[in-house]
């Protein structure tokens, strides 16, 4: 998103710069449509109407400025919803591994004599782990 904002920015600076040269441009091509390329090779004729370096660089610099006041505005705009959503974040993360420890735990205590030794290590296991992460989860948005 930042490279896409550099980029905007960069072409609303151009034509910011080439618009008050456009009308100077177009008072001296409008017998001739090709009065601006006119002599000058492709390559330079594409740059002619987009002013001086230095003036490019202006309206890049100035478009970056803008960009950047935004963006701090913005994020200054979001940061309480950032801490609210980490929180709900981790919140429904440790949901979801307390419901699943649930289902694992109950599994075992359904299928107890049902499992072999091997399914019974997994299933405790398993269930264990998403227990340590739902609390986890639960913990770690309390502190936040």
């Amino acid at each position: 998103m930042g490279i896409g904002l550099r980029v905007a920015g960069r072409i609303a600076g151009q034509k910011l710069a080439t618009q008050g040269q456009s009308g100077a441009a177009a008072g001296q091509s409008a017998g001739n449509p090709q009065a601006i390329g006119a002599g000058v090779p492709r390559t330079q004729a594409a740059h002619l109407g987009a002013g001086s370096v230095a003036q490019n660089r202006a309206a890049g610099r100035t478009a970056e400025q803008i960009v950047a006041q935004a963006s701090r505005g913005i994020g200054g705009f979001l940061r309480p919803f950032r801490r609210v959503g980490g929180i709900l974040w981790l919140e429904v993360t440790g949901a979801f591994f307390l419901l699943f420890a649930a289902v694992f735990a109950l599994r075992l205590l359904q299928n107890w004599a049902g499992f072999s030794l091997v399914s019974r290590n997994f299933t405790i296991g398993a269930a264990v782990v998403f227990l340590y992460l739902g609390v986890s989860s639960f913990w770690r948005a309390r502190r936040r």
